[in-house]
């Protein structure tokens, strides 16, 4: 009899002990960004573009703007889900398209067959 309690609570503690380390986790919160900011949207350049908002995000304890901008989506059918803040935390933007999520990749603010470029020939200028 003794053996058998020895063998259960033994059971117990390593299925306990196992259990806890799954579950650790560690996150950052710097609280909710604030509000957009106010800006006149461009002429849209043509009808292949896509206006994707302004919005803050996360840069190290610090909110950065990323001004909004005109593109072209990844894929056909592609649509922009913005950015938001839920339950402590900051869910960044993606584009959401029947072959699936595109996570947003800073590098195409750049790429001229993307972005509008007579906002870029402007950006250029400052």
């Amino acid at each position: 009899m003794r053996t058998f309690f020895t063998g259960v609570i033994t059971a117990l503690l390593v299925g306990t002990g196992s259990a806890a380390l799954g579950q650790i986790s560690i996150g950052v919160q710097i609280g909710q960004p604030p509000p957009p900011r106010v800006y006149v949207v461009p002429a849209r350049p043509g009808p292949e573009f896509v206006w994707v908002e302004g919005y803050w995000f996360p840069q190290g304890r610090h909110y950065a703007w990323h001004d909004g901008y005109w593109t072209r989506p990844p894929s056909v059918g592609a649509y922009w889900v913005e950015p938001y803040y839920e339950h402590g935390r900051y869910v960044a933007g993606y584009w959401e398209s029947p072959r699936g999520r595109f996570e947003h990749d800073h590098r195409w603010d750049r790429e001229q067959e993307r972005r509008d470029e007579r906002r870029e020939r402007r950006e250029d200028r400052h």
